[in-house]
């Protein structure tokens, strides 16, 4: 213990005595210049210098260590199951983001595929099997995945969204259009497209799941649904809406409204308008349905009764001879008797009516309108004919 004490102090007597005053002398260029060093500055310099030299090795070690950690080479488990044991773990992830990866690019997929249908589908007119837009969504963390992969898929649906807007301004023009040519005739385009029953449980958009993009691009597609399924509806309506010529040559010798009666002379309703024409001219059907009565009816002589649907029925009487059975689905322009003078009539001419939920409506309105389907069809110029054959329905 004594010599150990004995080493201790000669130890820091020599340490002591190698820190001693030193003075310094150098040459600035014109002067000579003299400074010491005292023995305690130069003992501290020391001890700084020693401890920064400690600092930098250490952190070099655990440097060293991290990188040898990195490697593998500090673990324990260096078995060969081990290895195949972590290469396989490695395999299955990527294997998991392939999957995450190629169910993203099959959704953007089956996206392009529904709304293309749709656009195809206003674009035609036709419905189709396709056109639920009901394709699932995809988490934010497999879209951020995806997104280099999937980036054409999602050009190819902003390119759709911007189709689909200009679809929907289009149908709502068409829908217009169409709904002002009902009123025209006096029928509430209301009556025909039934707002349909709406609900459900309220589910607010998740950021997590849908992002805002895909969530207003959903939303614009189902808005031109809504729109073209309501123009679709609109238009099968007017189908059935009598808007053509029940003959090829169109005059008239009675109108409707109030007249005198041809054999009473007293003022009488006529509920429809005379057509006049040789007995044995084609009689057609003025749009879609089904014949409700085709039978021998009272003062109509022979009467072919038309239901087209919605409360809209047409009726043509005084035929010499009817071509169509009860419950026949009949179609516009069909043939579906021929003219004659049977009944309460003066001679060969068409009484033709126009209801409307069983109440008579003026059919001049349907029958000086252009067909509205097909506008490319030649509609003669009706002409009133004062004197022609008349009838008493």
């Amino acid at each position: 213990m004594r010599l150990s004490t004995q080493s201790i102090a000669d130890s820091i007597a020599r340490a002591r005595a190698s820190f001693k005053t030193r003075d310094f002398i150098f040459h600035d260029g014109r002067d000579l210049r003299r400074f010491s060093i005292s023995g305690r500055a130069q003992a501290a310099a020391a001890g700084v210098a020693g401890v920064t030299l400690c600092f930098s090795a250490f952190g070099l070690v655990q440097a060293t260590v991290g990188a040898v950690a990195m490697t593998g080479m500090l673990q324990s488990d260096v078995s060969p199951e081990a290895k195949l044991a972590r290469m396989e773990a490695q395999v299955a992830e990527l294997q998991g983001r392939v999957a995450r990866i190629k169910h993203a690019a099959q959704v953007h997929a089956a996206r392009i595929e529904q709304r293309q249908a749709l656009i195809t589908a206003v674009l035609a007119g036709k419905s189709g099997p396709k056109l639920a837009l009901d394709t699932p969504v995809i988490d934010a963390a497999t879209e951020s995945l995806a997104a280099d992969v999937v980036a054409p898929l999602a050009r190819a649906e902003a390119r759709q969204a911007g189709v689909a807007a200009q679809l929907r301004l289009v149908a709502e023009q068409r829908y217009a259009r169409t709904a002002q040519y009902v009123r025209r005739l006096g029928i509430s385009p209301e009556r025909i497209v039934a707002r349909p029953g709406v609900g459900g449980p309220y589910e607010p958009v998740a950021t997590t799941t849908k992002t805002a993009t895909d969530a207003n691009t959903d939303a614009q597609f189902r808005s031109l649904f809504v729109t073209w399924k309501k123009l679709e509806t609109l238009e099968k309506a007017v189908i059935a809406i009598p808007a053509t010529q029940p003959v090829d040559n169109m005059t008239f010798t009675s109108l409707f409204g109030v007249r005198s009666d041809p054999f009473r002379g007293s003022a009488a309703m006529h509920a429809g308008v005379d057509i006049p024409g040789a007995k044995g001219t084609p009689i057609y059907a003025t749009a879609d349905g089904i014949v409700a009565r085709a039978e021998r009816a009272g003062g109509y002589g022979n009467l072919v009764e038309v239901n087209h649907g919605r409360g809209i029925t047409t009726r043509y009487g005084h035929l010499s001879k009817i071509l169509v059975a009860p419950n026949a689905r009949v179609t516009r322009g069909q043939l579906i008797a021929l003219m004659g003078s049977t009944g309460r009539s003066t001679g060969s001419h068409l009484h033709y009516e126009v209801r409307v939920d069983g109440q008579a409506v003026n059919p001049l309105p349907f029958l000086q309108t252009a067909d509205y389907l097909s506008p490319a069809r030649e509609i003669k110029p009706v002409q009133v004919v004062p004197g022609a054959s008349d009838i008493a329905n």
